[in-house]
This record gives structure tokens, sequence and C-alpha cells, in this order.
């Protein structure tokens, strides 16, 4: 399930430039759907911290799928309440993704990481992306992930010590950038050296062979195989 105290962001990198998160917003505005009346203007909504508390069965909470936690103009009070709840809402699983991870960083000198909290970084590229491992690796927490989608280059060697899990995908929607099977290949054999959990999400509107067709008619396979692996930590 998706969890989103905080939706609207603004771009940061290349990964952003189509984001479906804003794409989204503006339809849920026009649609008239509460909590969206400003669109994808940053927008802080306490109302919805409490939901997870509400939900006795153990959940995998994505938070912020229509925002960045670390977003700099959220204030450390309001990131404090939201893993306030996390840490009270100890039978869910909560991933937290950011493409700020000195903010994130930042955060932690001061608070610690609750075990039931996953934190990753967005790894798009090799300016952009890979310089985000370091700063993850350098936060003390039980579990962290890359989430490499959308995968616009071959990143080449990347460090993987310290990181639990890898999720790979390309990039959806008519103005998609490819991904070649290559630069996926690159990263899976380096998580098989290294023992990490790799998940292979999507081709997304590039196939494997490089047609463009639909998300759905591309599917998810990579070498005839699903990669779905997750870390082995208390998820249920």
């Amino acid at each position: 399930m998706t969890w989103n105290p905080v939706i609207g962001c603004t771009k940061v990198s290349p990964g952003c430039k189509y984001c479906y998160a804003e794409n989204m917003s503006h339809r849920l505005k026009a649609m008239g759907v509460k909590g969206y009346e400003r669109g994808f203007k940053l927008t802080l909504l306490p109302q919805r911290l409490n939901e997870p508390l509400q939900r006795r069965t153990p959940t995998v909470y994505f938070v912020n799928s229509m925002s960045d936690l670390f977003h700099e103009e959220i204030p450390f009070e309001y990131i404090e309440r939201v893993f306030d709840v996390i840490s009270n809402a100890a039978h869910h699983t909560f991933q937290i993704l950011t493409k700020r991870p000195e903010r994130m960083a930042e955060f932690f000198l001061t608070h610690e990481v609750p075990e039931n909290a996953w934190l990753g970084v967005s790894v798009e590229d090799k300016k952009y992306g890979v310089p985000r491992i370091a700063i993850l690796q350098s936060i003390n927490a039980p579990t962290r992930f890359l989430s490499v989608e959308p995968l616009l280059e071959n990143i080449g060697r990347i460090r993987l010590k310290g990181i639990h899990w890898v999720i790979v995908g390309g990039e959806s929607g008519s103005s998609a950038r490819q991904m070649k099977p290559e630069w996926v290949e690159n990263i899976r054999l380096q998580c098989e050296k290294r023992d990490v959990a790799f998940f292979f999400k999507q081709w997304g509107r590039w196939g494997a062979d490089g047609v463009k067709r639909s998300k759905k008619a591309n599917g998810r396979l990579l070498h005839g195989k699903v990669w779905n692996n997750i870390p082995l930590t208390n998820i249920e």
C-alpha cells in the first residue's frame, strides 16, 4: 500500500523529467480528489498521518509515492511526526525512497532509523544517481535499498556494501526513454556476486528488443525469468 502524508515535489535530476506522480496529481486535481486541490505543489497532509495506525493487518507501505519525504521544504519537525508513526506501527514495514539523501543523512544524525523502516535512494544515472549510494551507505539503517528506475544509462560498477535490495526498471509513458538489456544485466550480475536481492520490476515502454509497446505487453521477464527477490528481513 501507499501512504502519502505529503504530496507534491520539485524536479532535481533527469529521473524526474517525466514524473508519474506529477502527471497523476494533475489528473486527481481535475477529478476533484480531496488533498489534490493544489495539484503537484508541495502540501503537508497531517490528517493522513495516523492512517497506518488504523490498519491492524501487517502491511508493506511505500511512503510518499506522490512526493519526497526529504524535500527541502518539509520541516524536520514534520518528518519526526512521520517517523513517530512508523515507530508506533511496528507491525508494518515502511519503504522510504528519496532523491535527496543529503537531507536524509542530516536528519538521521540526530534520529535513529526504526527497525521497520527501509531507506532507499533513486539511481537513474552516473552523474546524479550513483553518488546517492555512498550517502545512503553512511546512514546507520537496518535495511537499505536502491531504486534504479528509470535506468537511463549504463551506470557501470557500483559499490553495494551495506545495500540489501536493488530494484531495476524501465520508464513508462509515451515519452519514455529506452533502457537497454545490457545495462540491466550489468546490475544483476553485480547483485549476484555480492549476494544482494535483485528485483526486476519492468521493461516499461521499451521492450528488451528495443521496440515500443505497452508496458503490459513488454512485461518483466529477464532472460525468460521473473526476478522478484526481496531481502531476508521481518517483512511479511
